[in-house]
Order: C-alpha cells, then sequence, then structure tokens
C-alpha cells in the first residue's frame, strides 16, 4: 500500500489524497460504530432515537452513558459498547496517523542516491 524504501516520498497531493483516503475509513468505522450502538440502545433499552444517539456518542466519546440503562441485557450492552469504544478510539487514531508517522519515517529513512 505503501512505497518502498526505495521509492521517492510520495508528493504532496497524492499524500494529502492518502490522507483524505485513511479519513474515510475512519469517518467509516465511526459511523458504524455509531448506528450499532443506537440499534442496541433502541432495541435493549427501548430508547428514542435522539436518546439512543446521544447515549452511543457519549459512550464513544468516554464519558458514559447519559440514561442508565435498565434491563440486564442493557446494561451488558452498554459495558461492552463502552469498552467496544476504548477499542475504537485505538484503532481509529492508528488509521489516521499511519500516513504521517509512515512519511515521517520515510523521509528520516530515504537515501537521496537512491
Amino acid at each position: 500500500m505503501y512505497e518502498q524504501i526505495s521509492h521517492r516520498p510520495l508528493p504532496r497531493r497524492e499524500f494529502v489524497y492518502r490522507l483524505l483516503q485513511h479519513a474515510g475509513v475512519v469517518l467509516g468505522l465511526i459511523a458504524a460504530s455509531l448506528a450499532l450502538g443506537m440499534g442496541g440502545y433502541v432495541e435493549l433499552e427501548h430508547l428514542a432515537p435522539l436518546d439512543a444517539f446521544l447515549n452511543a456518542v457519549m459512550l464513544l466519546g468516554g464519558m458514559g452513558p447519559v440514561d442508565m440503562p435498565k434491563t440486564d441485557a442493557g446494561k451488558l450492552f452498554a459495558g461492552l459498547f463502552a469498552l467496544y469504544g476504548g477499542l475504537l478510539f485505538l484503532i481509529t487514531a492508528s488509521v489516521a496517523l499511519a500516513p504521517v508517522m509512515h512519511r515521517v519515517m520515510h523521509k528520516f529513512h530515504w537515501d537521496n542516491d537512491r
């Protein structure tokens, strides 16, 4: 996916395009996770879609639920979704920063004489 050490670093325009591709993946993961969280709250806690959105966003953001779960299934879902939200943060940060870190390392190790 990325250029080899023997290749020149990408021009700025192509690098920005790569960043946008990674941002699209990150936004897709966040949107899918938000839909999963909203669906869980609507089905298991019988919340209105707007309340489910608020709770899912708060859990994904690491703040905790607004409405405390009342059912056992809702409590289990909220706990697992909070754990998932923590992992999602690590995954999305890694995906978003990968092109930047690769570019820094590539420029650091790239030899102009090749």
